[in-house]
């Protein structure tokens, strides 16, 4: 699944091609993707001027002139073909600027999903409600962190990746930063000390800057908007290198928790 940096290079991706133009055509290929597309998102949007995008969590934010916000979820395998030479089986939902631009969100597995809200509904929008603070925000710091932490008895990695506790998190970054930081991903959560917490917040922080600059992660299905392929998948440390060795020569070990792979160094990890 694309993770907050494979959203935060798409985003950039459309805001070069979308910014600023004028949408003359939101089509709908279908009647849905994970749940039905808006009845009326059509017509908020032919017409409507893209004032800007931005990111929230795992999630694209489109902005317009109509004070209204388009609100679009990856799933596990979207991503947006931009001026493609044919419109292809998957490509569920279309935008057209003035320009002649064309984006196109190709979604084979259909788990994406796009919504349209208000500005004043934002905020009150279903996956934003309890949502945990940014990451890459001034308002994620290891004191916050701590109260999010505090009293509970689950694992750090499983409590990392509940958007309640921080927004946007997923598996990779996740492994990553825990062995940047030293930290067991089996450590509970409640009972890490502020000073390593500080650890982890900057080993978060620096892991996610990493990845948008080398343009997210190559997984299986994601691209950029530009048809690119993210190579921050050069530079991971444990995910995805099970019997290899880390940085200071220790075998690295795989486990699963959840249903999802744990990569992380027993010895350099506690």
């Amino acid at each position: 699944m694309p993770e907050l940096p494979e959203v935060e290079t798409t985003v950039a991706g459309l805001r070069q091609v979308l910014d600023g133009e004028q949408i003359v055509r939101a089509e709908t290929r279908r009647d849905n993707l994970r749940w039905p597309f808006p009845a009326d998102l059509r017509q908020r949007l032919t017409g409507a001027k893209i004032t800007g995008l931005s990111r929230r969590a795992k999630y694209g934010l489109v902005h317009t002139d109509r004070d209204d916000i388009m609100i679009f979820h990856l799933g596990m395998s979207g991503r947006w073909r931009i001026d493609p030479e044919t419109i292809e089986k998957h490509d569920h939902f279309i935008l057209e600027t003035k320009s002649g631009r064309v984006a196109a969100l190709n979604d084979p597995r259909r788990f994406g999903s796009v919504d349209i809200v208000s500005n004043a509904q934002l905020n009150d929008y279903k996956a934003f409600v309890t949502m945990g603070p940014e990451p890459l925000s001034d308002d994620f710091t290891a004191l916050i962190l701590k109260s999010k932490l505090s009293g509970k008895s689950s694992i750090i990695k499983t409590a990392l990746l509940d958007q309640r506790v921080v927004a946007g998190l997923g598996n990779i970054y996740v492994c990553e930063a825990l062995y940047m930081s030293g930290i067991l991903p089996s450590s509970k959560a409640g009972s890490i000390s502020k000073l390593r917490l500080e650890k982890l917040v900057l080993a978060i922080k620096s892991v996610l800057a990493s990845a948008i600059e080398a343009g997210g992660s190559t997984l299986r299905d994601f691209a950029a908007p530009d048809g690119e392929l993210g190579y921050f998948s050069n530079q991971w440390l444990v995910y995805g290198r099970e019997n290899e060795s880390c940085s200071k020569g220790h075998d690295i070990m795989r486990k699963v928790d959840g249903g999802r792979s744990t990569f992380y160094c027993p010895k350099c990890q506690r």
